[in-house]
Protein backbone atom coordinates (compact mmCIF):
# COMPACT_ATOMS: atom_id res chain seq x y z
CA UNK A 1 0.00 0.00 0.00
CA UNK A 2 1.53 3.40 -0.82
CA UNK A 3 2.15 5.92 1.48
CA UNK A 4 2.30 10.01 1.39
CA UNK A 5 4.41 12.30 4.02
CA UNK A 6 4.48 15.69 3.27
CA UNK A 7 6.95 17.33 5.27
CA UNK A 8 5.81 21.12 5.68
CA UNK A 9 7.27 24.44 6.18
CA UNK A 10 10.83 23.18 6.29
CA UNK A 11 13.70 25.25 5.09
CA UNK A 12 15.00 22.89 2.19
CA UNK A 13 18.05 23.07 0.73
CA UNK A 14 17.34 22.70 -2.87
CA UNK A 15 20.27 22.68 -5.64
CA UNK A 16 19.87 26.36 -6.73
CA UNK A 17 19.71 27.87 -2.71
CA UNK A 18 17.59 27.34 0.16
CA UNK A 19 13.69 27.44 -0.15
CA UNK A 20 10.78 27.75 2.37
CA UNK A 21 8.92 25.18 0.90
CA UNK A 22 6.98 21.67 1.47
CA UNK A 23 8.42 18.40 0.11
CA UNK A 24 6.18 15.64 -0.46
CA UNK A 25 7.24 11.61 -0.23
CA UNK A 26 5.63 8.71 -1.56
CA UNK A 27 7.04 5.90 -0.84
CA UNK A 28 10.70 5.72 -1.45
CA UNK A 29 10.86 9.35 -3.76
CA UNK A 30 10.28 12.55 -3.67
CA UNK A 31 7.14 12.82 -5.58
CA UNK A 32 7.11 16.55 -5.45
CA UNK A 33 9.08 20.08 -4.23
CA UNK A 34 6.25 23.04 -3.08
CA UNK A 35 3.05 20.17 -4.26
CA UNK A 36 -0.09 21.53 -4.19
CA UNK A 37 -1.67 22.23 -0.90
CA UNK A 38 -4.82 19.99 -2.47
CA UNK A 39 -2.27 16.88 -2.63
CA UNK A 40 -3.91 13.70 -0.11
CA UNK A 41 -1.32 12.88 2.03
CA UNK A 42 -1.01 10.16 4.67
CA UNK A 43 1.29 11.76 7.56
CA UNK A 44 2.44 15.73 8.33
CA UNK A 45 5.54 16.66 9.44
CA UNK A 46 5.67 19.71 11.12
CA UNK A 47 9.16 21.17 10.14
CA UNK A 48 8.63 25.09 11.00
CA UNK A 49 11.81 26.33 11.92
CA UNK A 50 13.53 23.35 10.50
CA UNK A 51 15.83 22.74 7.50
CA UNK A 52 15.61 19.90 5.32
CA UNK A 53 19.20 18.52 3.79
CA UNK A 54 19.75 15.42 1.94
CA UNK A 55 21.06 12.63 3.33
CA UNK A 56 24.33 12.70 3.96
CA UNK A 57 26.70 10.10 2.17
CA UNK A 58 29.74 9.41 3.75
CA UNK A 59 31.82 7.86 1.26
CA UNK A 60 35.22 6.60 3.81
CA UNK A 61 34.02 4.60 6.66
CA UNK A 62 35.75 1.13 7.75
CA UNK A 63 32.41 -0.99 9.77
CA UNK A 64 35.00 -4.01 10.24
CA UNK A 65 32.37 -6.57 9.05
CA UNK A 66 33.77 -9.42 8.50
CA UNK A 67 36.52 -10.20 10.35
CA UNK A 68 37.24 -7.95 13.40
CA UNK A 69 33.16 -6.63 14.61
CA UNK A 70 34.64 -6.71 18.06
CA UNK A 71 35.45 -3.24 16.74
CA UNK A 72 32.00 -2.43 15.02
CA UNK A 73 29.87 -4.63 12.38
CA UNK A 74 27.35 -3.19 9.44
CA UNK A 75 24.80 -3.22 12.01
CA UNK A 76 26.12 -0.65 14.64
CA UNK A 77 27.88 0.95 12.37
CA UNK A 78 24.71 2.06 10.34
CA UNK A 79 22.57 2.76 13.62
CA UNK A 80 25.19 5.39 14.04
CA UNK A 81 25.31 6.64 11.00
CA UNK A 82 21.31 6.42 11.22
CA UNK A 83 21.67 9.05 14.37
CA UNK A 84 23.80 11.24 12.07
CA UNK A 85 22.24 12.07 9.14
CA UNK A 86 24.28 9.60 7.16
CA UNK A 87 21.93 7.83 4.85
CA UNK A 88 24.54 5.88 2.21
CA UNK A 89 27.87 5.13 3.05
CA UNK A 90 30.84 3.35 1.09
CA UNK A 91 32.86 1.03 2.96
CA UNK A 92 36.60 -0.28 2.25
CA UNK A 93 37.60 -3.21 1.48
CA UNK A 94 40.06 -3.86 4.58
CA UNK A 95 38.55 -5.74 6.33
CA UNK A 96 39.16 -10.08 6.74
CA UNK A 97 38.78 -11.35 4.39
CA UNK A 98 39.67 -8.22 2.31
CA UNK A 99 37.29 -7.34 -0.33
CA UNK A 100 39.04 -7.97 -3.22
CA UNK A 101 37.33 -10.80 -5.49
CA UNK A 102 34.18 -10.38 -6.38
CA UNK A 103 33.19 -13.60 -3.94
CA UNK A 104 34.24 -11.09 -0.94
CA UNK A 105 32.31 -8.43 -2.64
CA UNK A 106 28.66 -10.15 -3.18
CA UNK A 107 29.03 -11.67 0.86
CA UNK A 108 29.50 -7.98 2.44
CA UNK A 109 26.59 -7.22 -0.06
CA UNK A 110 24.32 -9.69 1.26
CA UNK A 111 25.63 -8.89 4.73
CA UNK A 112 24.47 -5.07 4.82
CA UNK A 113 21.15 -6.39 3.24
CA UNK A 114 20.50 -8.39 6.46
CA UNK A 115 22.05 -5.63 8.64
CA UNK A 116 23.02 -1.86 7.67
CA UNK A 117 20.07 0.24 8.75
CA UNK A 118 21.00 2.83 5.84
CA UNK A 119 21.72 2.45 2.07
CA UNK A 120 25.42 1.12 1.35
CA UNK A 121 27.91 -0.05 -1.05
CA UNK A 122 31.40 -1.28 -0.91
CA UNK A 123 34.66 -0.54 -2.78
CA UNK A 124 36.33 -3.34 -4.98
CA UNK A 125 39.88 -3.52 -3.42
CA UNK A 126 42.87 -3.23 -5.66
CA UNK A 127 46.02 -6.24 -5.40
CA UNK A 128 49.36 -6.20 -7.87
CA UNK A 129 48.00 -9.11 -8.89
CA UNK A 130 43.67 -8.96 -9.64
CA UNK A 131 43.38 -6.34 -12.40
CA UNK A 132 41.23 -8.94 -14.14
CA UNK A 133 38.57 -8.75 -11.18
CA UNK A 134 38.95 -4.93 -11.39
CA UNK A 135 38.13 -4.97 -15.10
CA UNK A 136 34.89 -7.21 -14.48
CA UNK A 137 33.29 -6.18 -11.08
CA UNK A 138 29.76 -3.67 -11.36
CA UNK A 139 28.18 -3.84 -8.10
CA UNK A 140 31.15 -1.45 -6.52
CA UNK A 141 31.04 2.26 -6.57
CA UNK A 142 35.31 1.97 -6.87
CA UNK A 143 38.27 0.88 -6.79
CA UNK A 144 40.15 1.23 -3.76
CA UNK A 145 44.17 1.36 -3.23
CA UNK A 146 46.54 1.64 -0.48
CA UNK A 147 49.44 3.45 -1.41
CA UNK A 148 51.04 3.17 1.59
CA UNK A 149 49.42 2.57 5.49
CA UNK A 150 48.55 -1.46 4.93
CA UNK A 151 50.45 -4.49 5.13
CA UNK A 152 50.07 -7.62 2.68
CA UNK A 153 48.24 -7.46 -0.71
CA UNK A 154 46.47 -4.35 -0.27
CA UNK A 155 49.51 -2.32 0.16
CA UNK A 156 50.53 -1.40 -3.50
CA UNK A 157 53.43 0.63 -4.58
CA UNK A 158 55.03 -0.64 -7.24
CA UNK A 159 54.91 1.15 -10.17
CA UNK A 160 54.17 -1.87 -12.17
CA UNK A 161 51.28 -2.57 -10.85
CA UNK A 162 49.93 0.64 -9.98
CA UNK A 163 50.08 1.86 -13.88
CA UNK A 164 48.31 -1.65 -14.99
CA UNK A 165 45.52 -0.53 -12.53
CA UNK A 166 45.36 3.07 -14.12
CA UNK A 167 45.57 2.10 -17.66
CA UNK A 168 43.38 -1.40 -17.60
CA UNK A 169 40.12 -0.85 -15.49
CA UNK A 170 37.72 2.03 -15.73
CA UNK A 171 36.07 2.20 -12.70
CA UNK A 172 36.73 5.44 -10.25
CA UNK A 173 39.84 5.03 -8.40
CA UNK A 174 40.38 6.20 -4.98
CA UNK A 175 43.95 6.26 -2.94
CA UNK A 176 45.34 6.06 0.68
CA UNK A 177 48.38 8.19 -0.18
CA UNK A 178 51.39 8.42 2.08
CA UNK A 179 54.79 7.14 0.33
CA UNK A 180 55.85 3.79 2.12
CA UNK A 181 59.55 4.28 1.72
CA UNK A 182 59.08 7.94 3.26
CA UNK A 183 57.05 6.38 6.07
CA UNK A 184 59.97 3.73 6.66
CA UNK A 185 62.89 5.68 6.57
CA UNK A 186 61.46 8.14 8.89
CA UNK A 187 60.30 5.25 11.17
CA UNK A 188 63.89 4.35 11.37
CA UNK A 189 65.61 7.18 11.54
CA UNK A 190 62.94 7.67 15.00
CA UNK A 191 63.87 3.73 15.91
CA UNK A 192 60.44 3.02 15.40
CA UNK A 193 58.81 6.14 17.71
CA UNK A 194 58.67 6.56 21.04
CA UNK A 195 56.05 8.81 21.64
CA UNK A 196 52.60 9.58 20.32
CA UNK A 197 54.02 12.73 19.29
CA UNK A 198 56.38 10.66 16.62
CA UNK A 199 53.42 9.60 14.67
CA UNK A 200 53.45 12.77 12.60
CA UNK A 201 56.63 13.23 12.47
CA UNK A 202 56.92 9.59 10.71
CA UNK A 203 53.88 9.83 8.33
CA UNK A 204 55.15 13.53 7.71
CA UNK A 205 54.04 15.66 5.01
CA UNK A 206 56.82 14.80 2.47
CA UNK A 207 55.43 11.51 2.94
CA UNK A 208 51.13 12.32 2.42
CA UNK A 209 53.02 14.82 -1.14
CA UNK A 210 54.83 12.69 -2.49
CA UNK A 211 52.30 9.79 -2.73
CA UNK A 212 49.22 12.32 -3.69
CA UNK A 213 51.36 13.16 -6.53
CA UNK A 214 52.19 9.93 -7.63
CA UNK A 215 48.90 9.14 -7.98
CA UNK A 216 47.63 12.03 -9.60
CA UNK A 217 50.64 11.42 -11.99
CA UNK A 218 49.42 8.08 -13.01
CA UNK A 219 45.60 9.37 -13.32
CA UNK A 220 47.05 12.45 -15.50
CA UNK A 221 48.56 10.39 -17.82
CA UNK A 222 45.72 7.66 -17.83
CA UNK A 223 43.28 10.00 -17.57
CA UNK A 224 41.74 8.23 -15.53
CA UNK A 225 39.18 9.22 -12.96
CA UNK A 226 40.69 9.73 -9.54
CA UNK A 227 40.19 10.77 -5.92
CA UNK A 228 42.37 12.05 -3.30
CA UNK A 229 41.29 10.56 0.32
CA UNK A 230 41.75 12.28 3.37
CA UNK A 231 44.19 15.40 2.41
CA UNK A 232 46.24 16.60 5.42
CA UNK A 233 48.62 18.78 4.55
CA UNK A 234 48.76 22.34 2.99
CA UNK A 235 51.05 21.32 0.99
CA UNK A 236 48.89 18.76 -0.86
CA UNK A 237 45.85 21.60 -1.47
CA UNK A 238 48.34 24.02 -3.07
CA UNK A 239 49.45 21.13 -5.44
CA UNK A 240 45.63 20.07 -6.24
CA UNK A 241 44.84 23.59 -7.23
CA UNK A 242 46.72 22.68 -10.68
CA UNK A 243 45.30 19.06 -11.03
CA UNK A 244 43.12 17.65 -14.16
CA UNK A 245 39.54 18.20 -13.91
CA UNK A 246 38.84 14.36 -13.38
CA UNK A 247 40.96 14.29 -9.91
CA UNK A 248 38.84 15.25 -7.00
CA UNK A 249 39.66 15.34 -3.42
CA UNK A 250 38.41 15.27 0.35
CA UNK A 251 38.86 15.88 3.61
CA UNK A 252 38.24 14.60 7.36
CA UNK A 253 36.91 15.43 10.12
CA UNK A 254 39.71 15.22 12.13
CA UNK A 255 41.86 16.44 9.85
CA UNK A 256 40.06 19.97 9.75
CA UNK A 257 39.76 19.85 13.71
CA UNK A 258 42.16 18.26 15.41
CA UNK A 259 46.27 18.73 15.16
CA UNK A 260 49.46 18.02 16.54
CA UNK A 261 48.98 20.58 19.44
CA UNK A 262 46.12 17.88 20.71
CA UNK A 263 47.92 15.00 21.32
CA UNK A 264 49.00 16.10 24.64
CA UNK A 265 45.22 16.07 25.45
CA UNK A 266 43.99 13.26 23.69
CA UNK A 267 47.29 11.00 22.98
CA UNK A 268 46.61 8.06 20.35
CA UNK A 269 42.68 8.88 20.15
CA UNK A 270 43.52 11.29 17.52
CA UNK A 271 46.22 8.55 16.10
CA UNK A 272 45.42 8.46 12.44
CA UNK A 273 46.61 7.69 8.83
CA UNK A 274 47.78 10.05 7.45
CA UNK A 275 48.89 11.55 10.55
CA UNK A 276 47.37 15.09 12.30
CA UNK A 277 49.63 17.90 11.18
CA UNK A 278 49.31 21.57 12.52
CA UNK A 279 47.25 24.10 13.19
CA UNK A 280 48.50 25.88 9.69
CA UNK A 281 47.19 22.73 7.83
CA UNK A 282 43.93 23.17 9.70
CA UNK A 283 43.39 26.54 7.93
CA UNK A 284 44.80 25.03 4.36
CA UNK A 285 42.37 22.30 4.22
CA UNK A 286 39.44 25.08 5.19
CA UNK A 287 40.72 27.38 2.40
CA UNK A 288 40.74 24.40 0.41
CA UNK A 289 37.17 23.44 0.70
CA UNK A 290 35.96 27.04 0.82
CA UNK A 291 37.99 27.92 -2.90
CA UNK A 292 36.79 24.04 -4.27
CA UNK A 293 40.44 22.73 -4.17
CA UNK A 294 38.70 19.88 -1.55
CA UNK A 295 35.12 18.95 -2.86
CA UNK A 296 34.18 16.49 -0.12
CA UNK A 297 34.41 15.63 3.92
CA UNK A 298 34.19 12.40 4.94
CA UNK A 299 34.90 10.93 8.21
CA UNK A 300 37.23 7.61 7.51
CA UNK A 301 35.10 6.37 10.56
CA UNK A 302 37.84 3.77 11.75
CA UNK A 303 36.87 2.90 15.11
CA UNK A 304 38.97 0.54 17.71
CA UNK A 305 38.37 -0.52 21.46
CA UNK A 306 39.20 2.30 23.54
CA UNK A 307 41.58 -1.00 25.03
CA UNK A 308 43.41 -1.25 21.78
CA UNK A 309 44.10 2.34 21.53
CA UNK A 310 45.22 2.31 25.12
CA UNK A 311 48.13 0.56 23.85
CA UNK A 312 51.55 2.10 24.31
CA UNK A 313 52.69 4.02 20.85
CA UNK A 314 53.36 2.38 18.11
CA UNK A 315 51.14 -0.31 19.40
CA UNK A 316 48.14 1.47 19.72
CA UNK A 317 46.50 1.40 16.27
CA UNK A 318 45.27 4.37 14.21
CA UNK A 319 41.60 5.08 13.51
CA UNK A 320 39.05 6.80 15.38
CA UNK A 321 35.02 6.75 15.29
CA UNK A 322 33.23 9.80 13.75
CA UNK A 323 30.19 8.66 11.34
CA UNK A 324 27.70 9.65 13.91
CA UNK A 325 28.85 13.15 14.71
CA UNK A 326 30.35 14.28 11.40
CA UNK A 327 27.26 16.15 10.21
CA UNK A 328 26.60 17.69 13.58
CA UNK A 329 30.65 18.92 14.06
CA UNK A 330 30.08 20.86 9.83
CA UNK A 331 26.75 22.37 11.44
CA UNK A 332 28.54 23.69 14.30
CA UNK A 333 31.55 25.06 11.89
CA UNK A 334 29.20 26.96 9.82
CA UNK A 335 27.21 28.20 12.82
CA UNK A 336 30.44 29.80 13.54
CA UNK A 337 30.68 31.13 10.06
CA UNK A 338 33.39 28.54 9.18
CA UNK A 339 31.13 28.00 5.84
CA UNK A 340 27.37 27.81 5.00
CA UNK A 341 24.66 25.18 4.83
CA UNK A 342 24.38 25.46 1.18
CA UNK A 343 28.61 24.23 1.33
CA UNK A 344 28.02 21.51 3.85
CA UNK A 345 25.49 19.96 1.45
CA UNK A 346 27.80 20.70 -1.53
CA UNK A 347 30.78 19.01 0.50
CA UNK A 348 28.90 15.80 2.27
CA UNK A 349 25.54 14.83 -0.44
CA UNK A 350 25.88 16.31 -3.87
CA UNK A 351 29.60 16.29 -4.24
CA UNK A 352 30.19 12.88 -3.39
CA UNK A 353 27.07 11.31 -5.43
CA UNK A 354 28.34 12.90 -8.41
CA UNK A 355 31.93 11.57 -7.82
CA UNK A 356 30.69 7.91 -7.27
CA UNK A 357 28.16 8.35 -10.38
CA UNK A 358 25.94 6.90 -7.23
CA UNK A 359 21.95 7.62 -8.76
CA UNK A 360 19.29 9.01 -7.26
CA UNK A 361 20.90 10.75 -4.43
CA UNK A 362 22.71 13.70 -3.01
CA UNK A 363 20.14 16.17 -3.83
CA UNK A 364 16.23 17.28 -2.80
CA UNK A 365 14.82 17.16 -6.49
CA UNK A 366 11.79 15.44 -7.93
CA UNK A 367 12.06 11.44 -8.39
CA UNK A 368 15.29 11.06 -6.26
CA UNK A 369 15.40 8.96 -3.28
CA UNK A 370 13.56 10.07 -0.37
CA UNK A 371 17.09 10.10 1.81
CA UNK A 372 16.71 13.23 3.93
CA UNK A 373 17.74 14.43 7.24
CA UNK A 374 15.85 17.48 9.21
CA UNK A 375 18.71 19.70 10.94
CA UNK A 376 17.44 22.24 14.31
CA UNK A 377 20.48 24.37 13.58
CA UNK A 378 19.84 26.13 16.96
CA UNK A 379 19.69 22.76 18.87
CA UNK A 380 22.89 22.85 21.74
CA UNK A 381 24.20 19.14 22.64
CA UNK A 382 27.05 17.92 24.31
CA UNK A 383 28.88 14.78 22.68
CA UNK A 384 29.09 11.95 25.39
CA UNK A 385 31.00 8.76 25.04
CA UNK A 386 28.11 6.34 26.96
CA UNK A 387 25.58 7.72 24.37
CA UNK A 388 27.79 6.52 21.35
CA UNK A 389 26.02 4.10 19.14
CA UNK A 390 29.17 2.81 17.77
CA UNK A 391 30.35 -0.34 19.16
CA UNK A 392 33.15 0.77 20.26
CA UNK A 393 31.48 3.62 22.30
CA UNK A 394 33.88 6.53 22.28
CA UNK A 395 34.57 9.89 20.67
CA UNK A 396 37.42 11.70 20.40
CA UNK A 397 35.05 14.91 20.63
CA UNK A 398 33.67 13.43 24.11
CA UNK A 399 32.66 16.52 26.16
CA UNK A 400 32.48 18.84 23.17
CA UNK A 401 29.09 21.16 23.07
CA UNK A 402 28.12 21.27 19.08
CA UNK A 403 25.43 23.54 18.00
CA UNK A 404 23.40 22.04 15.41
CA UNK A 405 22.09 18.27 14.98
CA UNK A 406 20.22 15.91 13.29
CA UNK A 407 16.49 15.65 14.75
CA UNK A 408 14.92 13.20 12.16
CA UNK A 409 16.30 11.02 9.32
CA UNK A 410 14.08 9.30 6.53
CA UNK A 411 16.35 6.52 4.22
CA UNK A 412 14.56 5.87 1.07
CA UNK A 413 10.82 7.70 2.79
CA UNK A 414 11.51 5.34 6.49
CA UNK A 415 12.03 7.11 9.60
CA UNK A 416 15.23 5.00 11.17
CA UNK A 417 16.24 8.07 13.82
CA UNK A 418 13.42 10.60 15.46
CA UNK A 419 13.52 11.60 19.29
CA UNK A 420 17.21 10.41 19.65
CA UNK A 421 15.99 6.77 18.72
CA UNK A 422 17.00 4.95 16.04
CA UNK A 423 14.66 2.45 14.06
CA UNK A 424 16.82 -0.22 14.41
CA UNK A 425 14.54 -2.86 11.89
CA UNK A 426 14.82 -1.13 9.26
CA UNK A 427 16.85 -1.94 6.46
CA UNK A 428 18.45 0.36 3.56
CA UNK A 429 19.22 -0.59 0.31
CA UNK A 430 22.69 -1.45 -1.93
CA UNK A 431 23.32 1.92 -4.04
CA UNK A 432 22.87 1.50 -7.61
CA UNK A 433 25.67 3.56 -10.02
CA UNK A 434 25.58 5.43 -13.16
CA UNK A 435 27.58 3.72 -15.45
CA UNK A 436 29.02 5.64 -18.52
Amino acid sequence: MSKRTLIRGANCVLPNGIQQVDLLIEDDKILGVDPPVTAAVDETVDASGLHLLPGIIDDQVHFRDPGLEHKEDLHTGSLACAKGGVTTFLEMPNTNPTTTTNEALENKLERASQKSVVNYGFYIGATGENVDVLQQVTRTPGIKIFIGSSTGPLLVDEQEALERIFAETTLPICAHCEDEATVRANSERLGGGKNIHDHSKIRNHAAALIATKRAVDLSTRHKHPFHVLHVSTAQEVEFLRDRPSWVTAEACPHHLFFNIDDYDRLGSKVQMNPSIKTAEDNLALWKGLRDGIIEVVATDHAPHTLEEKDQPYPKSPSGLPAVENSLALMLDAAHRGECTLEQIVSWMCSAPARIWNIANKGAIQEGFDADLVLVDLKQKATIRDEEQLTKSGWSPWHGVELTGWAVRTWVMGQTVFQDGKVDGTHRGREAKYNRR
